[in-house]
């Protein structure tokens, strides 16, 4: 370390600071937080109290700098967050070393069976192979975590790897152990680790909990909870108190958990609505750091479906994971009075509800019912402002004797396994509305609900769930996403506190420190834990390569056989599947990966036509964009590709992680509309991790619509499947 150049250039910032602010006092109703960003600096960087002496030069002087300074990053790049005023930081522009500041914003959460469901069973298969993801530690940005929760024993667990650098910020220390071996609190507000709200618990425990008997929610989906990666270890980044998750914590969690050593991390939050491009948006900056150091990044697509374009977490260095159910369901019939039954949902499972058809009224949103209702059983839409639990409630207020609660048209076939303030069933739109037509078709229409339990093999499973958020990415459409789908609804997990209800024999009651989520958060651990499994049985692929296994090996058909369906029951499109629903098992052994470097995304980024700045506030280094390429031309997995008239050829890159000596022929299916040729149609390789590329070339007939297909290289033992989605050309930013 230059320590001559380190004294000279503070001094010079020191100097120049009060000489810009003077003796100027700021109101502290002024203020707010602000993310700063600074340019790299090799040297000031070798040194954390250099680092930090930096930081506090950007600050007024007349400031208390250790109240003003949130936090100083390392890791993720070279800025600072502090509460700032915006003439100070008008003040801190001109200041030598500064490249941006900006007000921070806030965050939302997108929010038993699953690990037998995606085929994992002890000492077979994938936990057979990866140790059950022995030696892999998942770091998750959440809520906290509980651990004391039976998830997170360590019965079973190895010693934390030596490289491991984390904290254990509980005040009671035995707290953490072999399966939690890491809790940072960055959450302001709190004062642990510990989970007040839940997600953070829930998510752990899918991600990597370790083997409960005896899991269930009051009587329902008994069995033994455990996690995807049940001999991983688990590191808690305290981002979000309650469910509020400010953007500057956001950044110390990424910063903390990739100094920390951790293998894979799990962000199961993000924007709803705002899109920010990729050089503004501290996910994707976060999980590009992480990237770079050979950590898997896995991230909810967000619940903003079924909407178009409404995928978060974008990234190409990101796992953008969809939501899907499971064949589980935790069944509940509607018994109307023509003898028509419609199988619903709900975790509330009395025996003693009565078995006699009972009147049957239309209470629409339930939001206002009354006294006359007494004894009956009330039609509730899910419209309005009124929670389902609200909607229950206003029943039981009434005396209503139990409700059947029809989705909206946007939310179609899901469902959900709630537990409920009245005896209900949750009933699909089609259902619904064909409810409403036996009301109107009787002067005295009437129903019951029987309860089944818990019901094991549905064949419609996987289905997308409505909320789902779908592409395209509309910050960079020549990438396709969401990526993969996988298990987020109905998902029974771990929670920090006892949930207090009737039992399923409606005569006493229990608590459960069980319960059922419904989210793409829920989704975005399973996939962290499966990357975890794969990190673990091959130490040597990067955060590319067990991408690529994981998409190109996905599942395209249901248990029925069928292809995958999304909420409207008719087969899903790949802007709401991506490549398809995954599968651990064959994700293992792909036979082909498509790598990709960390400085291969530097011409991809260059060519959105960002510049050179905004590309280096993403790479933490001084980019030049001598090289772009288009978006499309990413090595990437799957295919987004704009429609032209004109022909367009785009190259990939594949590694053999096979057989040594094997050959792949190509078949495309699909593409109506678009003339698609490969060449050549033949790859053959010779040796392991060997590497062939081809071309495909694209001409489209048609400028309309998508047009959406595979490209499949088959050999004797595997196929390798990428989507493509042919788009219309319109440009989005």
């Amino acid at each position: 370390m230059n320590l001559k150049f380190i004294s000279t250039f503070l001094c010079f910032v020191l100097l120049h600071s009060s000489k810009t602010f003077g003796d100027h006092f700021t109101n502290q109703s002024d203020l707010e937080t602000y993310i700063i960003h600074l340019e790299f600096h090799d040297q000031v960087l070798s040194s954390s109290k250099d680092l930090h002496l930096w930081h506090q030069s950007f600050l007024p002087t007349n400031s208390n700098h250790s109240s003003r300074i949130l936090y100083s990053y390392r890791h993720v790049f070279n800025g600072f967050a502090a509460m700032l005023s915006s003439d100070e930081v008008r003040e801190m522009e001109k200041k030598p070393g500064f490249v941006s500041a900006r007000p921070q914003r806030i965050f939302q959460m997108h929010t038993t069976h699953s690990p037998s469901f995606l085929g994992l069973h002890q000492n077979v298969g994938l936990w057979n192979a990866s140790n059950s993801g022995k030696g892999v530690i998942i770091g998750l940005l959440d809520t906290g975590i509980d651990p004391q929760h039976p998830s997170f024993n360590d019965n079973g667990m190895p010693n934390p790897p030596l490289k491991w650098k984390g904290k254990c910020e509980f005040n009671v220390t035995t707290y953490c152990n072999k399966k939690l071996i890491g809790a940072r609190n960055f959450a302001d507000g709190a004062t642990s680790p510990s989970d007040e709200a839940g997600h953070g618990t829930h998510t752990s425990s899918t991600a990597a909990g370790n083997f409960v008997d005896g899991a269930n929610f009051f009587g329902n989906a008994n069995g033994t909870a455990v996690g995807i990666a049940p001999r991983a270890h688990v590191a808690m980044y305290k981002v979000c108190y309650g469910y509020n998750c400010e953007e500057y914590r956001m950044i110390a969690g990424f910063d903390a958990a990739i100094g920390d050593g951790v293998d894979v991390i799990s962000v199961s939050i993000g924007f709803e609505q705002y899109r920010p491009p990729l050089y503004d948006d501290t996910i994707a900056i976060g999980a590009y750091r992480a990237m770079e150091k050979g950590i898997f990044v896995s991230c909810s697509a967000g619940n903003s479906g079924p909407g178009s374009g409404t995928v978060a977490n974008g990234a190409p260095w990101i796992l953008t994971v969809g939501a899907s159910t499971t064949d589980r369901k935790i069944s509940a019939v509607a018994v109307l009075g023509n003898g028509a039954e419609y199988e619903g949902e709900s975790a509330f499972q009395p025996t003693n509800f009565s078995r006699k058809l009972l009147p049957l009224v239309n209470g629409e949103d339930c939001e206002s019912l009354f006294s006359s209702l007494k004894g009956k059983i009330v039609l509730c839409d899910t419209s309005g402002y009124t929670s389902r639990n609200e909607k229950g409630e206003n029943v039981k207020k009434v005396d209503g004797a139990g409700m059947i609660l029809m989705n909206e048209k946007y939310r179609g076939s899901t469902t959900f396994s709630e537990y409920d303030a009245v005896p209900t069933t949750q009933v699909s739109y089609k259902d619904g509305q064909e409810i409403i037509h036996y009301m109107k078709s009787t002067s005295t229409p009437v129903a019951m609900i029987t309860f089944k339990g818990t019901k094991i093999g549905d064949k419609h499973a996987p289905t997308v769930a409505y909320f789902s958020s779908r592409g395209p990415f509309v910050k960079s459409q020549g990438i396709l996403k969401p990526d993969i789908i996988g298990p987020g609804v109905n998902i029974l997990a771990a929670w920090p506190t006892p949930i207090e209800g009737e039992t399923t024999s409606a005569s006493s009651t229990s608590s459960s420190t069980f319960n059922i989520l419904s989210g793409t958060s829920m989704s975005c651990p399973h996939l962290a834990g499966v990357a975890a499994l794969l990190k673990s049985a091959h130490p040597d692929w990067s955060p590319a390569a067990i991408k690529s296994a994981i998409m190109t090996t996905a599942d395209l058909v249901n248990l029925g056989k069928n292809l995958i369906q999304d909420e409207t029951l008719e087969p899903a499109d790949l802007l709401t599947i991506g490549s398809g629903h995954v599968n651990p098992s064959r994700a293992n052994d792909p036979g082909l990966i498509y790598d990709i470097q960390p400085e291969d995304y530097i011409p991809y980024l260059c060519g959105l036509n960002y510049t050179d700045d905004q590309v280096s506030s993403i790479v933490n280094k001084k980019i030049y964009c001598t090289s772009r390429i288009p978006q499309s031309e990413l090595n990437y997995p799957s295919f987004s590709i704009p429609k032209k008239s004109s022909a367009q050829t785009y190259t990939r890159t594949v590694t053999n992680v096979g057989e040594p000596i094997s050959a792949y022929k190509v078949k495309v299916f699909g593409l109506k509309g678009v003339e698609v040729t490969v060449n050549p149609i033949i790859l053959k390789f010779t040796a392991l991790n060997q590497k062939a590329s081809f071309n495909v070339t694209v001409k489209s007939l048609d400028l309309t619509g998508h047009s959406q297909g595979y490209i499949v290289w088959s050999s004797d033992r595997y196929s390798v499947r990428s989507p493509i989605d042919v788009y219309p050309h319109i440009s989005v930013i």
